[in-house]
């Protein structure tokens, strides 16, 4: 399966996804499907995460070797991009389509951060490039029709949307990094974030830190470890990055 097609220099795997290659007839009989390949992968990555995926992995999952995959994907990374939108495609989700462009664009932002948190491990695949798979693109055009009607220019439609993502993006991997931190079995990191206030209290003065101090003292950090306080961070900065865009789109009206 591996090569490129000279019509869309993609691999051979992602044209197949795509539908603009035939599967192939000829050759040694296939036991596999690439789709149950990559739906044996994301099963793995999500029982064991993302350090726990090799293609031997996959294999023993399928009860396969580890070479016999190598007849449908050319590398391992074809098949890390391959997961990334299978779990896309796993989503549950209508196109929000309802209310306003702001409501549009913040219900889609809200399927993102779903999507992250029902797959974290999608979120320690290294990005290589722009999305180009069907789910992935199916989302951006949801994202980019959230903003029609709202006359500004397609580029500023595509930075719009790229800022929402890359704050959702961000969100999900600190808040995940947070709960790892709550849920983790070295006692150091178990230890300190639940007193964390108190530490700050005990390691630092008042006449140094009078701002942190503040923050302290409002009582922001004794709920340390609820993540309904992670929810409402996620929607005060989603609401002030929609902020932003609703004044670019003021502008032009």
């Amino acid at each position: 399966m591996s090569g490129d097609n000279s019509e869309t220099g993609l691999p051979a795997s992602f044209e197949l996804v795509w539908g603009v290659r035939d599967r192939p007839t000829k050759g040694p009989k296939r036991g596999l499907s690439l789709e149950q390949i990559v739906e044996a992968a994301i099963d793995v990555a999500d029982a064991e995460g993302i350090g726990g995926l090799s293609m031997g992995r996959v294999a023993k999952e399928l009860g396969a070797s580890a070479m016999s995959l190598y007849r449908y994907l050319a590398s391992k990374d074809e098949l890390l991009a391959l997961m990334i939108d299978g779990a896309f495609g796993r989503l549950d989700v209508a196109e929000p389509a309802e209310g306003t462009w702001r409501g549009r664009l913040e219900r889609w932002a809200e399927i993102e951060l779903a999507a992250y948190r029902r797959f974290p491990w999608v979120l320690r695949i290294p990005v290589t490039g722009a999305p180009i798979m069907p789910n992935q693109l199916r989302f951006l055009e949801w994202g980019l029709r959230a903003l029609g009607g709202t006359g500004l220019a397609e580029q500023d439609k595509l930075s719009a949307v790229l800022l929402v993502t890359s704050f959702t993006r961000s969100f999900a991997m600190l808040s995940g990094d947070i709960a790892a931190a709550f849920e983790s079995a070295d006692p150091t990191t178990a230890r300190v974030m639940p007193q964390y206030g108190e530490l700050i209290k005990k390691l630092t003065t008042r006449a140094e830190y009078p701002a942190l101090h503040a923050v302290v003292d409002a009582g922001t950090f004794d709920d340390a470890g609820d993540f309904d306080g992670l929810d409402h961070d996620f929607r005060f900065g989603l609401e002030r990055v929609l902020d932003g865009i609703e004044t670019l789109v003021d502008r032009h009206a």
